[in-house]
């Protein structure tokens, strides 16, 4: 794996793909937006928030089925465009510094999020920092791949992906997730083995 994060950055030619691999190597570029995102149900997210049309319906049976089971999850963050994306790594630079906002926020370009693909959810306690410690992180981690989607940055794999551990990021990725999960794969592990 290369660990040498955001050197030798590509740009990607194919931002559409639902296997896109946006990470610190490689860079969607400025005016990317997907042209067919969608508003989720407010049912299953806090305010009004965007992905892509496959990812939206996979993520409302998700949280349909996971409600029938007495389980609250609901999008926090999703789509986010180039902009918005640079706002929030500059603020983290401005109040952390440059490691720590390396460390768990992407460079603008760099971010799942501009896909439309990405999601960030919480679940009963309400703060999707804490999600780990809910029942909602449980079911998520044994289902959320029968929906198609991973959890993007595992723990222990952080010098693979160059993110800290996030529970409560989740990535599109369909039919592919199965394999994703059964062998407790990050998506740089996927693409590199296929």
């Amino acid at each position: 794996m290369n660990n040498d994060f955001y050197e030798n950055i590509s740009v990607i030619e194919n931002p559409d793909d639902l296997l896109v691999l946006v990470n610190k190597n490689n860079k969607l570029y400025e005016g990317f937006i997907p042209n067919n995102l969608e508003v989720i149900n407010l049912n299953y997210a806090v305010g009004k928030k965007l992905l892509r049309s496959e990812a939206k319906e996979a993520f409302e049976k998700l949280c349909e089925s996971a409600k029938k089971l007495g389980y609250d999850i609901k999008a926090e963050s999703t789509y986010r465009d180039y902009y918005y994306q640079e706002k929030l790594y500059n603020n983290y630079v401005k109040e952390y510094g440059n490691i720590y906002a390396d460390n768990c926020s992407a460079r603008p370009g760099h971010s799942e999020h501009q896909t439309g693909l990405a999601i960030d959810v919480r679940g009963s306690i309400g703060d999707y920092n804490e999600f780990e410690k809910t029942k909602e992180f449980i079911w998520m981690n044994d289902n959320s791949y029968k929906y198609g989607f991973i959890l993007r940055y595992p723990k222990g794999k952080e010098h693979i992906t160059g993110f800290k551990y996030e529970p409560w990021h989740y990535r599109y990725i369909g039919g592919y997730a199965k394999e994703v999960h059964t062998k407790k794969l990050t998506l740089e592990e996927y693409l590199k083995k296929n």
